[in-house]
C-alpha cells in the first residue's frame, strides 16, 4: 500500500464535468513485424499480462479515506480484470489520421473509472494504410512524464522478439486498513497538520512570488519579502530577497479562457537530425528550437484569426526533478516554469534568438525555488480542504485574465526502435490534458527513433482547427533550415 503525495492527488482534484486528470499517447505500429504478421487483441491482453508484475501502476488502484480526511492510497486491485483495460476499435473507412485522431480526441475526453486501476489501453483496426494503432491512457496522479516512459520501456522491446521477463513471484495478499483505521489516522494528521503547515510558512512563503503565475497579484512580492525576513529569524535558511524582477503577463487569446469537456488531437512528426542541425548550426538547444517552432506554429494562427498579440504568449514548461534515486518510483516528481514565447517577432531568426535568451533567463528566475516547492505548497491545505481549494482555483484562473496561455512540453524518448507485441512502433505521440488555467492548447513532444512526434490536445470550441497547427509545424521548420543553410553559406 502506498500513498498518494499531497502533488499527486492535484491531478485528481483538479478533475471536473470539463477537466481530466489523465495523461497518454498514440501508438503506430507496424504489425507485420509481429508473430503471424498481425496483431490482435488477444495477442496485446497476453503481452501486457506477461509484463504486469514490472508494471505497478497498473494493478493499483484507489482506496480514499472515509469523508476525505487524508490523502488516499493506492492498493493493488485484489479483482484486477485485464479483460477490462485492454479493448479493441475498429475506424470507419478510409482510416485517416484525422479520423484516428478524432477517436482519440473522444476518448480523451472521457473520464477514467476511479473504482478501478486508473488506465485503459485501446487497440484499433481499420487505418488507411494498414499499420495499427494503439491509444493509452493513464492516470497522471500514478506517473509523471519521465515514469511514464519508463513504463514504456517496460512493454516494449527492442527487437521484434519480446524479450525474456523474470517471471512474477506469486503474489502475497496486501493488508487493507479497515475504514475506521483509515479515518482514525486521516483524524491524527489533520489534527497535526496545521503545525505541519506552520513549520514551513518561513521556508515556503520566502518563495511565493517565485512561484509561477503568483507574481502578478497584489501583495505577493511584499508577502515573500516578509518570508525571507521571517526564515531568517526561525533559522530555517538564509532568506532571500532580491530586487524587483519584470513579471510575464499573458495576453488574451481566442484559446484561453474556460474550457469545454470536448477534444480535439492532432499529431505528426519532425525530424530530429534537421532539428539538430538549426540547433547545432545557431548553437542552442533542441529544447530551444522545439520552442521557436511552436512560437512560429502560434504566431501563424493568430494572425490568421485576426487575434495577434503584441506581447509574446506566456507558455508553462514542465520539468523533471526526478533524481536517480527515483528512477523507478511511480508518481510525480515535476516542477514547473514560465516563459515567454515571442510570437510577437515576424523574424523567425528574431524567435529562436529570443527563445534562447528567455530560456537562460527563466532558468535563472526559478532557480531560487527548491526541487520539491511544487510537492511543498501542494501540502499546505489539509487533504480535506485540498479537492475543493483546487477546482475552486481552477475555475478562477478560466474566468480572469489568463496567467498562461499554453503548455508546452519535451519528453526524452528512446532513439532506438522498440516493439510492442512484435510489431515494431513507427511513431509515439503523446496525448496531454488542457484545463482551465493553463489555456485550451497542450503540445507535447518524444523524441523517438531519430523524429520528434508532436501530439496536439485543444478545446474542441476554441480550437476546432488544431490540424493545421501539424501543417504549421512543417512550414516553420522548413523556414528555420532555410536560415541554417544560408547562415552556413555566409563568409
Amino acid at each position: 500500500m502506498r500513498q498518494l503525495t499531497a502533488l499527486d492527488v492535484q491531478f485528481l482534484n483538479a478533475e471536473s464535468t470539463t477537466t481530466t486528470g489523465h495523461v497518454g499517447g498514440l501508438s503506430i505500429l507496424d504489425p507485420l513485424t509481429a508473430p503471424d504478421r498481425t496483431l490482435t487483441l488477444d495477442g496485446l491482453r497476453e503481452h501486457i499480462g506477461s509484463r504486469l508484475h514490472l508494471a505497478r501502476p497498473l494493478r493499483w488502484r484507489l482506496l480514499p479515506v472515509p469523508l476525505g480526511l487524508d490523502h488516499p492510497y493506492w492498493i493493488d486491485d485484489p479483482e484486477f480484470d485485464l479483460e477490462y483495460h485492454v479493448r479493441e476499435i475498429a475506424l470507419p473507412a478510409p482510416g485517416d489520421p484525422k479520423q484516428l485522431g478524432e477517436q482519440i480526441a473522444r476518448l480523451t475526453a472521457r473520464p477514467l473509472d476511479r473504482r478501478r486501476p486508473l488506465w485503459e489501453a485501446y487497440l484499433m483496426h481499420g487505418l488507411h494504410d494498414g499499420t495499427k494503432a494503439v491509444y493509452t491512457k493513464v492516470h497522471h496522479s500514478a506517473i509523471d512524464g519521465v515514469s511514464g516512459a519508463e513504463l514504456i520501456g517496460v512493454l516494449m522491446d527492442t527487437t521484434a522478439e519480446p524479450a525474456p521477463r523474470k517471471p512474477p513471484k506469486t503474489p502475497q495478499k496486501e493488508p487493507v486498513p479497515t475504514p475506521v483505521a483509515l479515518a482514525l489516522n486521516g483524524t491524527r494528521k489533520l489534527v497535526l497538520h496545521p503545525v505541519k503547515a506552520a513549520l514551513q510558512v518561513p521556508k515556503l512563503l520566502q518563495h511565493l512570488d517565485d512561484v509561477p503565475g503568483l507574481g502578478r497579484y497584489p501583495g505577493v512580492g511584499l508577502l515573500a519579502k516578509a518570508g525571507s525576513v521571517l526564515n531568517r529569524v526561525t533559522r530555517q535558511g538564509p532568506g532571500r530577497h532580491e530586487a524587483a524582477r519584470p513579471r510575464l503577463v499573458a495576453p488574451d487569446t481566442p484559446f484561453n479562457g474556460p474550457i469545454s469537456p470536448h477534444r480535439r488531437f492532432a499529431y505528426g512528426s519532425l525530424p530530429l537530425d534537421e532539428v539538430k542541425h538549426v540547433k547545432n548550426t545557431f548553437g542552442v538547444t533542441v529544447n530551444d528550437v522545439v520552442l521557436a517552432l511552436c512560437a512560429s506554429v502560434m504566431r501563424r494562427w493568430l494572425a490568421d484569426h485576426d487575434a495577434l498579440p503584441d506581447q509574446p504568449l506566456v507558455t508553462l514548461v514542465p520539468l523533471s526533478v526526478r533524481t536517480p534515486e527515483q528512477a523507478k518510483d511511480a508518481g510525480n516528481q515535476v516542477s514547473v516554469m514560465l516563459a515567454p514565447l515571442p510570437t510577437h517577432l515576424a523574424d523567425p531568426a528574431a524567435r529562436l534568438a529570443e527563445v534562447t535568451s528567455a530560456m537562460v533567463a527563466a532558468k535563472q528566475r526559478y532557480q531560487p525555488l527548491p526541487a520539491s516547492w511544487l510537492v511543498d505548497f501542494s501540502g499546505m491545505l489539509p487533504a480535506a480542504l485540498g479537492g475543493l481549494a483546487a477546482r475552486a482555483t481552477m475555475k478562477f484562473l478560466g474566468a480572469t485574465a489568463p496567467v498562461v496561455n499554453l503548455v508546452v512540453s519535451n519528453v526524452p524518448g528512446s532513439q532506438r526502435p522498440l516493439y510492442l507485441a512484435g510489431a515494431r512502433l513507427l511513431g509515439n505521440y503523446p496525448v496531454s490534458a488542457i484545463t482551465d488555467a493553463s489555456g485550451g492548447l497542450n503540445i507535447t513532444v518524444m523524441s523517438y527513433d531519430g523524429k520528434l512526434d508532436f501530439g496536439l490536445v485543444a478545446c474542441r470550441e476554441l480550437i476546432p482547427d488544431v490540424w493545421d497547427l501539424i501543417g504549421h509545424l512543417h512550414d516553420a521548420l522548413a523556414e528555420l533550415t532555410k536560415l541554417a543553410a544560408e547562415h552556413t553559406r555566409e563568409p
